[in-house]
Parts: C-alpha cells; sequence; structure tokens
C-alpha cells in the first residue's frame, strides 16, 4: 500500500512538473493509473486532493489557475521548485543549527529537523555548537499552540486564498473572513497573520488565538498585490499597537501591569494602591489594556476609554 501511495505521489509531481500549461484534475485523472481505478468521482477527488496536500507538504510548489471556461488547472513550474546550488560556512551552519532549535517545541519541529539532515547529507559542515557549550541555561523557543498557524503558514508559502472565523476583541460571536494570506509574525508572544480582507478591500492584520475552528483553503490565484517583507512587518506593528501616535493616561493599581510599566513615560503614585502612567497610545491599544481586566482604568483619550468599555462590554455578554 505504502509502495502504490509513493508511485503514485511520483507520478502526479511528474504530471505537473512535466506540463507546460495547467492541467485539469479531469486531465490528471487520464493521465495517471490509480486514478483511472478510482471507483468514484469522489474517491477520486478525496484521493486527488489528499496526494495534491502531500506534495505540498514534502516542498513542491504547485500553482492553481482558472481558465477561460471557469476550469481550475493545476502546475508545478521547474523554476518554482529548482534549488541553487547551496554552499554553507561553518557559521552559516552553526545559525541554521540554532533556528532549528528554535522550533523545537512547535509543529515545525520535524520540517526543521528534516531540513538540517538533508543539508548535511548535501556536504553542509558539522559545526561545532558553541552555542550549547556556552548558553546551554537558555533554550530558543517560539511558542506556537494556536492550530491555524500551521495551515495559514502553508497558505502563505503557497498563495492560497483561506477562509475562517474570526472573533474581534469587541464581539460577541465570530464571523467569516475571506482573506489572501501574505505572512505571519510574532509579536509581544502572540502570532499574528497580514493579509488582503476580500471582503473589505484592505489589508487587514488577525491574531491566530482569536480565529476559532477550521482554517479552509480556497482555489484561486490573490487578486490583491503583495507588498515586500519590510511594509507587511510595518503593518503587523502598526495594528498591533507599536506604533504609537500619541499618549494615553491610565491608572494602574499598584503592583500590577509591569508591561505596561516598562512602556511607560511616566509613572506617578496615587496611594490607595493606584499609580498613574502616561503611556504611547497606538492602534490596538484598547486590546492590550483590556487583557489586565480590573487593574486598569483609562482616564484619557476619551476615545480609548469608549472603545475599552466596548471591548469590556462585549466579553461580559459572552
Amino acid at each position: 500500500m505504502a509502495i502504490a501511495k509513493a508511485e503514485r505521489l511520483m507520478n502526479l509531481a511528474l504530471c505537473l512538473l512535466g506540463t507546460r500549461r495547467p492541467l485539469s484534475k479531469r486531465e490528471l485523472r487520464g493521465s495517471i493509473e490509480a486514478y483511472l481505478e478510482a471507483g468514484s468521482d469522489d474517491s477520486f477527488n478525496r484521493m486527488f486532493e489528499r496526494d495534491k496536500d502531500d506534495l505540498r507538504e514534502l516542498g513542491l510548489v504547485i500553482e492553481t489557475v482558472d481558465n477561460l471556461d471557469g476550469e481550475t488547472g493545476y502546475l508545478a513550474r521547474r523554476d518554482s521548485n529548482r534549488l541553487p546550488a547551496i554552499t554553507l560556512d561553518a557559521e552559516e551552519a552553526a545559525a541554521l543549527g540554532l533556528a532549528a532549535k528554535v522550533w523545537q517545541q512547535a509543529r515545525l519541529a520535524g520540517a526543521a529537523s528534516g531540513a538540517l539532515q538533508k543539508l548535511r547529507a548535501a556536504g553542509m559542515p558539522e559545526a561545532e555548537d558553541s552555542y550549547e557549550a556556552q548558553h546551554s541555561a537558555l533554550e530558543p523557543r517560539i511558542p506556537v499552540h494556536e492550530a491555524a498557524f500551521e495551515p495559514l503558514m502553508l497558505a502563505c508559502r503557497d498563495r492560497r486564498p483561506v477562509v475562517f472565523d474570526y472573533r474581534k476583541a469587541n464581539a460577541a460571536r465570530p464571523e467569516p473572513r475571506h482573506v489572501e494570506p501574505w505572512t505571519l509574525e510574532c509579536w509581544r508572544g502572540h502570532w499574528y497573520l497580514a493579509g488582503w480582507d476580500r471582503d473589505r478591500g484592505a489589508e487587514r492584520v488577525f491574531r491566530l488565538s482569536r480565529i476559532t475552528g477550521r482554517v479552509r483553503s480556497r482555489a484561486g490565484s490573490f487578486t490583491a498585490p503583495v507588498p515586500d517583507v519590510v511594509t507587511v512587518r510595518e503593518t503587523v506593528e502598526t495594528w498591533a499597537g507599536e506604533t504609537a501616535t500619541r499618549s494615553a493616561r491610565i491608572r494602574l493599581r499598584t503592583g500590577c501591569g509591569y508591561p505596561l510599566r516598562s512602556r511607560a513615560q511616566s509613572i506617578r503614585e496615587l496611594g490607595d494602591g493606584w499609580d498613574e502612567l502616561e503611556i504611547p497610545y497606538g492602534h490596538g491599544l484598547d486590546a492590550w489594556l483590556v487583557e489586565f481586566g480590573p487593574d486598569v482604568v483609562v482616564l484619557e483619550p476619551a476615545d480609548l476609554r469608549a472603545d475599552v468599555l466596548d471591548r469590556l462590554r462585549a466579553v461580559a455578554k459572552g
């Protein structure tokens, strides 16, 4: 059974790599013997979708193209699936080894380990791990707990539109979002997706912890241009609250809210267990303040106070 599947995957990969134009499901079914033996259209469709996902997991870049008749075609361009010769010195090899350690507790652990094994088999030098010897008490980690991370990471890589249910911080119920994913960014311990929101016709940033249910992929290509990496990163920082445009004044319970205190421009003791802080105010600050619950009271500006109250009321309603 394993040999039959491996042969089927190889034949599908060869078909996609050997064509100069996109091939439809119908054409692929007529070209691969295992697909011809499928008992029904539903059985073939399930088999093909699994095989296509397996090839993408293995690193094959498969493009989907809609023709004039509205039929979806598939191909794997050779220039998108060809790697240049890889030459690494000892320091570069050590850097890759350190990067692989970062993902050891995430879903990318297997992929990172497999990539290192392939590079070593291709001649990458075995660098002495000076980091391990000198800093064994410190272990680099990027936590990834959200189930949406892996499908979104693959969708960003393959430039595939997605659909998911998203609950805003001030909303009682999630709503569907149709998104063209650009990139994932980690900021303050939370993962964010930056992309093009088709329903709103604008770029948006989504916090992965607020995505509910399953992330579903959709056929077709992107409708909006993808910005360069710097622009996307700036978008994530802006929507997550990194870029401050003015200041806000809050009351904070004594001994609480150390992340807020670390960013404060000034702190004044009020007595009775409260301090007054002036902190930078940018987009997303209202969502961050809500996380501190009853330990924070917004004094000004009025629009920030109103936004925080709206979010708290939404949480109270469930």
